[in-house]
């Protein structure tokens, strides 16, 4: 099992590479923290077998939207919306 901290960093790098540099640019510290811990169990789950980077994590979400939980969901909609403004 991967160390938390790196599959955290895992996180932050495979949002802002699936979505671009103007979607890091556009999220706070705050957003970025509020995004890894509502979708840290649901990548845990749900892409296990997925190597990070390259946006592979965001897609293997976004591959299974019935099953990524609501808050999860939530986080990444607040994202998109940062991203818009």
């Amino acid at each position: 099992m991967k160390h938390p901290l790196i599959l955290r960093a895992a996180l932050v790098l495979a949002f802002a590479g699936a979505t671009g540099t103007a979607f890091a640019q556009n999220l706070s510290r705050a957003q970025m923290q509020a995004l890894r811990t509502a979708c840290e169990a649901d990548t845990r789950a749900l892409c296990a077998g997925v190597q990070p980077g390259g946006g592979r994590l965001l897609q293997c979400l976004q591959a299974n939207p019935d099953k990524v939980s609501q808050p999860c969901k939530d986080a990444l909609g607040a994202a998109r919306a940062a991203q818009s403004q």
